[in-house]
């Protein structure tokens, strides 16, 4: 089964007479020839089904009437050959229909009730879908290739045999590739290699990722394909005899153990070869894996004893061995591997496998339709849904499109971690799993009240990688809630998402609660006590504020005030005017515009801080205020409150230039938590100064949660830069008198906007 290899690429010339009759005819003769050739591999299919594609083939070829491709060849050679693809996967009439219209809507205005009536609703439901894909275009901005992604899944999610064609549609167009201007050729085949070939490898279709990736090689670098190719004809040729030695003796071991055994030869791809001279630097003579053989055995226990037999007559390489039948890899394949050394000391690899698990390797999730399985309980289709619904979980709780596709571009290219849970159950990870990552793929639930955990009986950080033959138990505590900080470490798409969400429900609800107090502080500058009840007596107010701001509902509208996407004392205001519309109150209660001074939103009384606020309320790293500094509250949109030092020049900016988003706030009498501050520290240059220095801050109960050194430090002196945790100004001042009475300490200053490195 020796890979076949692709000429360099070059543009065929045109034929001087594609518009003439007669050319039209053979063109037309051609076209005939290749659908008969299709009908002659449907047998499968039975007379029925036969008849049924034989119908639209005819309907498409009228469709098509007079549309040429680039090579001059009558467009319906093009459905004719991703029929064929699928034809080859054993896919049903509808899928190979689909195949045949799958440009019919896009390009020849037929509609989707014409499909309707001709063919049914589930051939006309899979044209519509590869409609919408055609119309995607992955080479604009990422939010649209996100987009695009993200409509292209759910089609995969409605029928997988969407993408099934799909890729059979898109392989057949990078193999007349060459018939395309040249300037198209860098974007398609990025594209492919970038979204199409991880979707093929996904779904197990191991034959279309390879070839799609060796042909987005031969187009993206076409220099580099062709020399690679003549370096690997050249070796194939060196090595021909050795490799039908290895064959021979391979056959003859087998025959005498009396196993029935078909040995094929594999070479690895173009593409393979350049990605690891390219990853490992590496040159060609340096590759010696190019050529392998595969051994397919009637039975699973045959693949071991053929391992046996192999191990035999040639020496293993250590550390080369990969059972992937007991572990089967993500996308349902199942191989032994190994590699041993053959004669002249050359590296072979070999893979055992059984006929059943051949065709799960080259063909995935259309192994289903090869066995003509009358159930969904095939291995591949199991793995190929399982990761379609995991991707789908992730949209679910997924709004913004970016984020989306940054979800599932770590699912898209995995290689694979195997652990075990206590129980023994095998689970595969993308390799750099964390233990937060494998608490996520148990159950939500799990991941969010994941507190501790062991890796083969020891306590580990929740931020450790995982890796093969791991146990892995988790601790779980029901107080227990998603930290921030597992952002920076989770590896998967599904723990990814599952955080965030958490996060933004949050978010929402500290919001929501801030907005409240603002509008409720806003309200009594306007001279009313408490907001209006949500009763019906108040539902005509809510309702008509309500179509003033534009907001679904009263929690919707308080989130934005709390997320500062609308102003409190404005919203006030306008309830104010319908309070009294409405009789709720009197005009001579509502407060004159001569109160109100340029910032005014500075009256309308403070929200008080405690540190307990979470996703709703930040301070600003800028200036980093503690208790005990005057402070002010900036209402960014779309970002919360924000609090700064009163005399922060960033503030300041601010202030000039949006004032009324500023609002009063205050510290409450006791802080529920210490809060981080920064101070330049300049020392002269000394051995341990940096040691004493921490040691002082230690004795003075303050943290140190960051230190920087600097680079601009003179011969003599250095300027420490600290982040530290304090409880109050007063902690600060203290640990600042400490420090100045430190040897080697010169001054001490805190860190501002105006002096922050």
């Amino acid at each position: 089964m020796t890979a076949a290899l692709q000429p360099s690429p070059t543009l065929p010339p045109a034929s001087p007479n594609a518009g003439s009759p007669a050319s039209q005819a053979a063109a037309a003769n051609a076209a005939a020839a290749s659908f008969a050739t299709l009908t002659a591999s449907l047998d499968y299919l039975g007379p029925a089904g036969i008849e049924q594609v034989r119908q639209a083939y005819r309907f498409a070829d009228e469709a098509h009437l007079g549309q040429l491709r680039n090579s001059g060849e009558p467009y319906i050679t093009h459905p004719i050959a991703v029929a064929a693809q699928c034809a080859v996967w054993k896919l049903d009439a509808q899928a190979l229909m689909a195949a045949l219209l799958h440009d019919a809507i896009e390009d020849c205005g037929v509609t989707k009730p014409d499909l309707i009536d001709r063919f049914g609703a589930p051939v006309a439901e899979l044209v519509d879908g590869l409609t919408k894909l055609e119309k995607l275009q992955f080479n604009t901005r990422e939010e649209n290739q996100a987009e695009s992604f993200r409509k292209m899944l759910l089609a995969m999610a409605r029928d997988v045999r969407v993408i099934l064609i799909k890729l059979a549609d898109r392989t057949h167009n990078m193999r007349t590739m060459g018939d395309m201007p040249r300037a198209k050729w860098g974007r398609i085949a990025s594209e492919t290699l970038e979204i199409y070939s991880p979707i093929a490898h996904r779904l197990g279709l191991n034959q279309t990722y390879r070839e799609l990736q060796d042909l987005s090689f031969r187009y993206l670098h076409p220099w580099r394909h062709a020399i690679l190719s003549k370096a690997v004809t050249k070796a194939r040729n060196r090595r021909r005899d050795l490799l039908r030695k290895v064959q021979a003796d391979v056959d003859a071991t087998f025959t005498t153990a009396g196993m029935r055994t078909r040995i094929a030869g594999r070479e690895k791809t173009l593409y393979s070869i350049y990605r690891k001279m390219d990853d490992k630097q590496l040159s060609f003579a340096q590759v010696t894996d190019i050529y392998g053989f595969r051994l397919i055995v009637p039975g699973v226990t045959d693949c071991y004893t053929a391992l046996g037999l192999l191990h035999q007559m040639y020496k293993p390489v250590p550390g080369k061995f990969k059972d992937h039948i007991a572990i089967a890899k993500l996308n349902g394949y199942q191989s032994l591997h190994t590699t041993v050394v053959g004669p002249s000391g050359i590296n072979i690899e070999f893979q055992m496998r059984t006929e059943e698990m051949h065709i799960v390797a080259e063909a995935g999730v259309a192994a289903h339709w090869l066995y003509k399985a009358d159930d969904s309980t095939d291995s591949s289709e199991r793995h190929g849904t399982k990761w379609l619904q995991s991707l789908l979980d992730i949209q679910q709780e997924t709004r913004d499109a970016a984020e989306f596709w940054d979800h599932v571009k770590v699912d898209l290219f995995p290689d694979a971690v195997y652990v075990f849970t206590p129980k023994s159950q095998i689970m595969a990870l993308p390799r750099g799993a964390t233990v937060v990552d494998f608490a996520y793929a148990i159950h939500t639930n799990v991941g969010d009240r994941t507190v501790a955990a062991k890796i083969n009986g020891e306590q580990v950080p929740l931020r450790t990688e995982l890796k093969n033959g791991d146990v892995i138990e988790v601790t779980t505590a029901a107080v227990s809630t998603p930290n921030p900080a597992w952002l920076g470490f989770v590896r998967t798409g599904r723990a990814r998402s599952k955080i965030r969400h958490y996060l933004k429900t949050l978010e929402e609800t500290e919001s929501q609660s801030l907005g409240e107090k603002l509008l409720t502080h806003a309200l009594r500058s306007e001279g009313m006590e408490r907001l209006p009840s949500v009763s019906p007596e108040h539902q005509a107010i809510w309702d008509r504020l309500l179509r003033f701001t534009g907001n679904r509902d009263r929690e919707e509208l308080l989130t934005d005030i709390g997320l500062g996407k609308r102003i409190a004392s404005i919203v006030a205001k306008r309830l104010t005017i319908l309070m009294t519309e409405d009789g709720g109150r009197p005009d001579a209660m509502l407060l004159t515009r001569e109160r109100y001074s340029s910032h005014e939103s500075l009256s309308q009384g403070g929200v008080t801080l405690d540190g307990s606020e979470n996703a709703s309320v930040t301070y600003a790293k800028c200036c980093r205020p503690v208790p005990g500094d005057a402070i002010v509250g900036y209402l960014g949109r779309g970002e919360g409150l924000t609090v700064h030092v009163a005399d922060c020049a960033v503030a300041t900016r601010l202030l000039h230039k949006d004032s009324e988003r500023f609002i009063a706030v205050s510290w409450a009498d006791d802080p529920v938590r210490a809060f981080e501050t920064g101070i330049v520290v300049t020392v002269t240059n000394r051995k341990s100064v940096l040691a004493r220095v921490s040691a002082e801050l230690a004795r003075a109960e303050v943290d140190i949660t960051h230190v920087d050194m600097g680079e601009e430090a003179a011969l003599d002196t250095t300027d420490l830069r600290f982040v530290i945790e304090v409880r109050d100004s007063a902690h600060l001042e203290t640990a600042i008198r400490n420090l100045t009475r430190t040897p080697s300490v010169l001054r001490i200053r805190r860190i501002r906007p105006s002096t922050a490195a």
